[in-house]
């Protein structure tokens, strides 16, 4: 069981690395080329490259905020239905008066809205538990000025790909509408 949820979070993970990178190279490359077109389209130089590499870099970060969220809702999609190591994670539909609830084999996003929400939640309590073990051996351990000097996307992000191991543990238990099966 454990190397099903070590495939499924390698696989999650890989994907949400590759779509939140690309999202937030787009964006940003998009408003690098925006900004430089706006300024007058000067001639390329060692200082406007430089210049543009700056711009780039800092709206590759501010995006890569607002991507990362994004990923996760689409990213989940994908680790159901998915055999791993003879189990797979199922998604069950919303149970309604008289009807069973079934097993979802095409997933739309509407359907995950529900466990989203509450798989967020979950990321968001075991982030928040990892920040404060963090900061307790930063404080212990490290000599910075301020509490959060040493906080950024970057350690957000390896945060979030910590948690999100430990998260498709307690998922199936969390959350009704998924569950564990053999394949």
């Amino acid at each position: 069981m454990s190397k099903f949820y070590l495939s499924l979070w390698l696989h999650w993970l890989f994907r949400l690395t590759l779509t939140s990178l690309f999202l937030a190279a787009m964006i940003a490359g998009v408003i690098t080329v925006f900004i430089y077109i706006n300024q007058g389209m000067q001639t390329l130089s060692l200082e406007i490259y430089h210049a543009l590499f700056l711009i780039f870099k800092f709206w590759f970060v501010l995006s890569w905020s607002v991507t990362l969220l994004i990923s996760l809702f689409l990213s989940l999609k994908y680790i159901f239905n998915r055999c791993l190591f003879n189990y797979q994670l199922k998604l069950l539909s919303c149970p309604q008066e008289g009807v069973e609830t079934s097993v979802l084999e095409d997933i739309g996003y509407g359907d995950l809205v529900k466990v989203w929400r509450k798989w967020l939640m979950l990321l968001i309590w075991i982030v928040g538990g990892e920040m404060i073990l963090l900061l307790t051996l930063t404080t212990l351990f490290a000599s910075y000025d301020s509490i959060f000097e040493w906080f950024n996307i970057y350690i957000l992000y390896i945060l979030i790909g910590i948690a999100g191991y430990f998260s498709f543990m307690v998922l199936s238990v969390r959350c009704k509408k998924v569950k564990v099966t053999k394949c």
